[in-house]
């Protein structure tokens, strides 16, 4: 009769092997979770065009009929005067009270597609 060996130890060799490499996974997703992109460096050019931050317009109408640049009060003619002096590539945001005349919201719509303004954004509450 042949005499069974005795298995009072548990090999954990395999379990730190497996465990090691889901701690990797782990922290590696979570390292792009938190950042949300790839954590690179751009490598420099010296005849690279520097693009700048342009500033955003934000034009208010009230419900009274008010226009407002940049929550500055100005008149519809002034107001046309400062988009002809922005550059057409220039971002403007519209934001219309509902109650506002329908007619003051073409007229700033008209404006801008007479200056050829190409990114217009129309602010709506969800």
């Amino acid at each position: 009769m042949k005499q069974r060996k005795k298995f009072d130890q548990i090999n954990v060799i395999p379990l730190i092997d497996i465990l090691l490499v889901l701690l990797v996974m782990v922290i590696t997703t979570a390292t792009f979770i938190k950042q949300g992109i790839l954590p690179i460096e751009l490598p420099e050019a010296k005849a690279s065009d520097k693009k700048e931050d342009q500033k955003e317009f934000d034009i208010y109408i009230t419900k009274e009929g008010k226009y407002h640049l940049d929550k500055k009060e100005i008149s519809i003619s002034d107001l046309e005067e400062k988009l002809k002096s922005i550059d057409p590539e220039q971002t403007v945001v519209l934001r219309s009270d509902k109650d506002a005349s329908f007619q003051h919201f073409v007229t700033v719509m008209d404006m801008l597609k007479k200056l050829e303004h190409k990114q217009l954004y129309i602010v709506t509450k969800e």
